[in-house]
């Protein structure tokens, strides 16, 4: 059931609607003034707003609506108004969500909060009602649910708004968290459950009110529940619990799991990586930005051989497991800041991402948040709220610009005895920036498929980026660097989310040694 707030000048229409409400098995709170109704938002999150139009005046009645849609998109707002022709034209129309004439009869009003979706929407402070789906498994098998959310009210960017954790309740035991960190934006958030035997089976889902941000909350729109396609990769796909010291406070989180299958020594391996939100301990922001192109944390976290597995420890050490497991699941939790994991726990909240199958033979591991955008979109929201962003031009310490001002380039190269760095210039413009703003610790010793940003000046458009060039360094020793192709560079949008590629390189190498620099020219 939802959380109602009653708007109406008239002290007998609010108490009978406030009974009637309540009745219906909703928590409803009343207001008779605009300036009640402001200090109720204060204390308390409201899936819809009841409200008459005129407070006493129409010009009230708007500026409550004004300031209720500018608090958040997730209130719905109903107008009940016995002069509905005053909204006619006027901006506020499109920013509510029904206009009712007076009278309104009791069971139309209930019966519109339920094509809302009220009995679904779960709020800190509200009933803790649980969307409920039955479904059958045929035979014991790896099972995936498909649960589309949205979370009214959240904003990952914003302190006190970042999500609502949903509890996942399978059976009536076990529960697995989702963290809407899509927002208010419907998503579908994908959850294995595990092997479970044939017959019927439950999911309920409920806003989590201890680990929810108090600004968000939680409509769930849908359930589908299939079997795992890959039996064999779902089985031993690992289960997370949260670091603890991330818990509450929406950082470093899980977004995406994927597996490779490897080969070593002619013996297959499946490899679980599991792409964070950020990275609290380790490369340093600048550092991510300059050697990784990004800020979210890619960690590989185990490895599943014929015979045993291993993970990655404390101090990037790979260690054989040995731990907990449920079926052939490992039960794993980072245990550093940079998200090394160990087989313990367990911690307050459990996260069972199911796994994507990547092949990065041909790409770097950043191509997996390219295919699932959304990762994009959480790195910079979690960027602003944790202030670890400044100005174009300006150091500050390890902080980066607007991740939307950086040139993003993906290119498979080789480097032996020193380092590599990326440069971008712009047209009519004789300075080159490089990715390593000269410090040869942020350029790149590795080799294979690798991603690099430049920072641009903000506002940069594609078609005024001139050339794009590599610079081999040394330290002491020569060094020599090749460059076998450059896959894509790009910009992010307005959105955060990464545009068209504005160029990459025909086949062939080229080498270069310490000292020397080569470029490509953009028509």
């Amino acid at each position: 059931m939802a959380t109602i707030l009653i708007v109406d000048d008239d002290l007998d229409q609010v108490e009978l609607r406030q009974i009637i409400l309540q009745r219906a098995g909703h928590e409803a709170d009343v207001a008779i003034t605009v300036d009640q109704a402001l200090e109720c938002f204060k204390g308390r999150v409201y899936q819809a707003v009841v409200m008459d139009l005129r407070l006493p005046s129409l010009d009230e009645g708007l500026r409550l609506i004004r300031k209720i849609r500018a608090a958040g998109a997730g209130t719905r707002i109903i107008v009940t108004s016995g002069w509905p022709a005053d909204l006619a034209g006027r901006e506020e129309s499109a920013m509510i969500d029904k206009l009712m004439p007076k009278p309104v009869a009791t069971p139309k009003l209930l019966q519109f909060l339920s094509t809302l979706g009220m009995v679904l929407m779960l709020f800190c402070g509200g009933l803790q009602a649980a969307e409920t789906t039955t479904f059958q498994v045929r035979e014991k098998a790896e099972m995936v649910a498909e649960i589309e959310m949205l979370s009214p009210g959240a904003d990952w960017s914003q302190p006190g708004r970042e999500a609502a954790l949903a509890d996942v309740k399978l059976d009536g035991a076990k529960t697995i968290n989702v963290m809407t960190y899509a927002g208010s934006k419907a998503h579908r958030y994908h959850v294995l459950l595990g092997e479970l035997n044939a017959g019927s089976h439950t999911l309920a889902i409920t806003r989590n009110g201890k680990f929810s941000a108090p600004g968000a909350g939680l409509e769930v729109r849908g359930v589908t529940v299939q079997k795992a396609a890959d039996q064999d990769l779902a089985a031993k796909t690992p289960f997370l619990y949260a670091r603890k010291n991330t818990i509450g406070k929406f950082t470093d989180i899980p977004l995406t799991v994927y597996a490779e299958r490897l080969m070593e020594n002619g013996t297959p391996i499946l490899q679980y990586t599991v792409i964070f939100s950020n990275e609290d301990g380790g490369t340093s922001t600048r550092g991510l930005m300059a050697r990784w192109g990004r800020t979210t944390d890619v960690e590989y976290v185990y490895r599943a051989f014929p015979d045993h597995a291993t993970f990655q420890a404390r101090g990037h050490k790979d260690v054989i497991y040995d731990g907990p497991r449920e079926g052939l699941h490992p039960l794993l939790m980072p245990v550093t800041d940079n998200n090394m994991v160990a087989g313990e726990g367990p911690s307050e909240i459990r996260y069972q991402i199911p796994a994507v199958v990547a092949d990065l033979t041909k790409a770097s591991r950043e191509q997996v948040m390219d295919e699932y955008p959304i990762t994009w979109q959480v790195m910079a929201k979690e960027l602003i709220r944790e202030q670890k962003l400044r100005p174009f031009g300006v150091v500050d310490g390890e902080k980066i610009s607007d991740p939307r001002n950086y040139l993003y380039i993906e290119a498979n190269v080789n480097v032996a005895g020193g380092r590599i760095a990326a440069m971008a210039r712009l047209k009519g413009d004789a300075r080159w920036r490089m990715a390593n703003i000269g410090r040869l610790s942020l350029a790149i010793e590795r080799s294979g498929w690798i991603r690099t940003t430049v920072e641009l000046p903000p506002g940069t458009r594609p078609e005024q980026i001139g050339e794009i060039g590599f610079q081999c360094l040394a330290d002491m020793a020569p060094a020599k660097c090749r460059v076998d192709s450059v896959r894509q560079a790009f910009l992010l949008g307005e959105d955060y989310l990464p545009r068209a590629s504005v160029f990459s390189t025909p086949p062939g190498s080229t080498e270069f040694a310490a000292g020397e620099v080569v470029t490509w020219i953009l028509k």
